[in-house]
């Protein structure tokens, strides 16, 4: 058995030890919740020259994509998707690679929630492989009133994908400690016991916060923290 390391892994941890030194700063604003954030362009900017200097270079590929169309709070469209995203990353010193697989999930009322989707699975798979420094939640710069549950599903896989998607229902439901947050932020926000059961049933379909699925926690958080209408 060969002793000799693929040079992918020294290329790994050389980017990794330089975005030690320096990491990625949150120079962007949520709008509508006041988070901030590194968005795409800031991880490409920080990436790019290091990836460069170092040989190593970073391959996408779309495993499977799905997409649904959910109402606004204000009646209009708005479409939501996830893709399932694999990177390769490979060191051009003698071509070995690994291979790193995240999800993206992104809204949008036009032609973006795709490219946002794509954009946010790069994001994380670059975060978690090379242990960018963080500090606090990180969060996406536009955050969508979503009215109710999903109206039409128009699903696309590639021709390629063998995987089944999970279905929604199959999600196990939230910890202990999302339910003490999700109760703190309606109390925060003043919404009433009543208003909050009508929010679960209206956007999620269930009726205690202990059913909500850990895969639609953020949005319903996000909504929480918008305030009753």
């Amino acid at each position: 058995m060969s002793d000799v390391v693929p040079a992918v892994y020294a290329k790994i941890a050389a980017v990794s030890a330089e975005l030690a030194q320096v990491g990625i700063s949150k120079g962007r604003k949520n709008q509508q919740q006041g988070y901030s954030f590194r968005g795409i362009d800031d991880v490409l900017n920080a990436l790019a020259p290091m990836l460069a200097n170092n040989g190593l270079v970073i391959l996408p590929r779309c495993l499977s994509r799905v997409s649904t169309e959910r109402e606004t709070a204000k009646g209009g469209t708005l479409f939501y998707v996830v893709v399932e995203a694999a990177f390769d990353f490979v060191a051009s010193a003698d071509g070995s690679r690994h291979t790193v697989v995240t999800f993206g999930e992104a809204m949008d009322s036009a032609d973006k929630a795709t490219n946002k989707a794509m954009s946010a699975a790069y994001k994380y798979a670059t975060i978690l492989a090379f242990c960018i420094p963080l500090v606090g939640e990180d969060a996406d710069a536009t955050t969508h009133e979503v009215a109710g549950r999903v109206t039409q599903p128009v699903t696309a896989p590639p021709a390629s994908v063998t995987r089944p998607v999970t279905p929604e229902s199959s999600y196990r439901p939230i910890s202990e400690g999302q339910q003490k947050r999700f109760f703190a932020i309606s109390k925060e926000k003043n919404w009433q016991p009543a208003d909050v059961k009508t929010l679960l049933k209206k956007v999620l379909g269930v009726e205690q916060s202990a059913q909500i699925p850990v895969n639609r926690y953020n949005e319903i958080v996000g909504l929480l923290e918008i305030g009753p209408s």
